[in-house]
């Protein structure tokens, strides 16, 4: 998308945090914008913020897992601006924990905000976007997790490595319709995501609260604390990628050797592979 302003903006988790990075953004650029997100104090909040410009943005209490709920509030934003263009599926929560040390009501939580959440607001709007013909872009929100494994984190990051590599299709698949798709993998970024368990469906809670991801005890973890970001330069990132429609958004170069890590370790199986293919006259 050359240009954003009058065009219309869907984000979820939109009340706080970088999704309320991205509100900023995209207001602040002449977008007009649906705030999606479950918690209603914070909503409130945000309505008070942007009270004398809240003819360009309305704020709806949305559960992302609830399929017939982003049904509604898709319904809501075109009654109120007509159309939507852009769509930013960044709901997300966070539990941390050995892998065996995880109970179902973690992956059942995790996996149905940070994945199943990113797939309904890919449903709900990939027609609607292609039945108005102007285009669009979805940008859906990973993390580095997604990018290199995070000990302790296997809940959170097998989520995110979903969504990068859900990204990557839709980025292939919806070209031909003029739709872009970016993935967001930020490093740390000053967000309460460490205390989404508040958010926690009483039904999956546990008696331990898992929901806190420990940076400073992961490889790499010096570089994320030493270099957090505030969300509104991740908003700022978002609005540019959309309008370049930037495959990846990498706000933290300095994570970059995590990833060269893994990458080499791939790179070094497949040659052990072909070896192995090699000696046993399988080529």
């Amino acid at each position: 998308m050359k240009d954003v302003k009058g065009k219309v903006a869907f984000v979820t988790g939109g009340a706080s945090g970088i999704g309320l990075g991205i509100v900023r953004s995209f207001l602040g650029a002449g977008m007009k914008v649906a705030v999606a997100d479950i918690e209603q104090a914070a909503l409130d909040k945000v309505k008070q913020e942007f009270e004398p410009s809240s003819a360009e943005m309305i704020c709806l209490n949305v559960d992302v897992t609830d399929r017939d709920a982003m049904e509604q509030a898709a319904e809501q934003t075109e009654n109120a601006f007509g159309k939507v263009h852009v769509v930013c599926n960044n709901a997300g929560v966070a539990v941390a924990g050995r892998v065996d040390k995880m109970d179902y009501k973690d992956w059942d939580w995790v996996m149905g905000v940070n994945v199943d959440g990113v797939i309904n607001g890919v449903k709900t709007f990939v027609d609607r976007i292609k039945a108005h013909g102007e285009g669009g872009h979805f940008v859906n929100t990973a993390s580095m997790a997604g990018q290199m494994p995070i000990p302790g984190g296997s809940v959170y990051t097998a989520g995110k490595y979903a969504v990068v590599g859900l990204s990557e299709v839709m980025r292939t698949d919806l070209a031909r319709f003029d739709i872009g798709t970016s993935v967001l993998c930020p490093g740390g970024v000053i967000t309460n995501v460490s205390a989404s368990g508040r958010n926690r469906p009483m039904d999956l809670q546990l008696k331990k609260d898992t929901s806190r991801l420990r940076m400073g005890k992961i490889p790499l973890g010096e570089s994320v604390l030493g270099d957090m970001l505030d969300a509104s330069i991740i908003g700022d990132m978002v609005l540019a990628a959309v309008l370049a429609n930037d495959a990846y958004i990498f706000s933290h170069p300095a994570l970059k050797s995590g990833v060269d890590a893994r990458t080499r370790a791939i790179n070094e199986s497949f040659a052990r592979w072909s070896q192995y293919r090699e000696d046993h006259n399988l080529n």
